[in-house]
């Protein structure tokens, strides 16, 4: 298994590089990169991206070393420079690093995030490990709470609709799962919005943030209610659009699973029904939904919680990425998808690890040969 582990390992760095390459040139050819961004607040008299261009020029150019974007060569590439300096837009495009070539722009890009040197945000004025370390409780939160009790309510069920399959419990619980599934989890959020959080019916949940604005003055066990009583409306949106994919793989898991030889053989020697179905079924049934997990947690953790993010006013990262594509923040793009990305191959590789664990049967280091 280590020599798997190495191989895998190493199988990501040209994985990771290859991403990058992909992103990295697909932003080459997207209009309205950061210059342009910043000469069109500027011919807008807007006084903040002056000052902080004319203010910030040392510290701006050596922040943004390695970040690619399509940078123009001449004023007249950028809609809307007409009538500024052009030696003034060469300053700009040099305190972005956009002075250099294409390819030494990527290769210094990569080699500061090797070196998890993620530089400091256009337009926030931050570094972008601290904006994302700050937005990174929110997304964790809605996260990590969603997909466990995604896992807990799903797997039992879907076990049980295996067991009585066919059974008006199979049928009626199937139907509500279709109907919360086809519903988007936007559009659930804000029926409960209508509903509980001071629409036009109850008002018994809050509709703003993470916690209330006393939280830093409450007890430690009032802080702990606090915080679920904030979670309880964009949980309750997130976890019923993920119920039905997760049930119905494990359902058919262990439909599949029972039908099997072994599972006949083991109640013929007197088992009982639980001891077949949770220590012979459940362990081979469980290997597809392990297979899913990674993919899973990144999906609900980064992308699943943008709409959510926005419609409770949670500033988590799902936000933090939207206004980044938006406004062409390049170093907040390129850092999060850098970081996301080997997370998710690293969270891969946990998941074959645990198939080891679950099944000793299975050899990766055998298929590999």
């Amino acid at each position: 298994m280590a020599a798997y582990i190495v191989r895998r390992l190493l199988l990501m760095i040209p994985t990771l590089i290859g991403i990058m390459v992909i992103n990295f040139a697909i932003v080459q050819f997207a209009p309205g990169g950061p210059v342009e961004q910043l000469v069109a607040q500027i011919t807008g008299s807007d006084v903040g991206a002056t000052s902080r261009i004319s203010g910030g020029e040392g510290e701006t150019a050596g922040s943004m070393d390695g970040v690619g974007a399509a940078a123009a060569t001449a004023v007249s590439e950028y809609r809307g420079a007409q009538g500024l300096d052009p030696d003034f837009i060469k300053d700009l495009e040099k305190q972005f690093g956009f002075d250099r070539p294409l390819h030494e722009r990527f290769f210094l890009m990569m080699g500061n995030l090797a070196r998890f040197d993620f530089g400091r945000s256009y337009f926030r004025d931050e570094s972008v490990i601290d904006l994302v370390i700050a937005k990174m409780p929110v997304s964790i939160s809605l996260g990590l709470w969603t997909t466990l009790i995604v896992y807990l309510v799903s797997i039992p069920l879907g076990i049980r609709k295996a067991v009585h399959d066919g059974s008006n419990f199979d049928v009626w619980t199937s139907a509500l799962i279709i109907i919360g599934y086809a519903i988007p989890g936007f559009l659930f959020a804000i029926i409960l919005i209508v509903l509980f959080a001071g629409g036009s019916f109850l008002d018994w949940f809050p509709l703003r943030g993470l916690t209330s604005e006393d939280w830093d003055l409450m007890s430690w066990p009032s802080r702990i209610l606090d915080y679920f009583w904030h979670l309880v409306l964009p949980i309750t949106a997130l976890v019923i659009h993920g119920f039905a994919t997760l049930t119905f793989l494990t359902k058919n898991s262990f439909l599949d699973q029972i039908h099997m030889l072994y599972v006949s053989t083991a109640r013929a020697k007197g088992l009982t029904e639980a001891r077949v179905l949770y220590g012979h079924v459940f362990r081979n049934a469980m290997l597809i939904v392990i297979a899913g997990f990674p993919s899973a947690f990144i999906h609900i953790l980064f992308t699943g919680s943008l709409l959510i993010e926005v419609i409770f006013s949670l500033d988590g990262l799902g936000l933090l990425g939207f206004e980044a594509v938006v406004k062409r923040d390049y170093p907040i793009m390129f850092a999060t998808l850098y970081f996301f990305t080997l997370l998710g191959l690293l969270l891969h590789l946990i998941g074959d690890v645990v198939y080891t664990m679950v099944d000793p049967r299975i050899d990766f280091e055998a298929r590999d040969g």
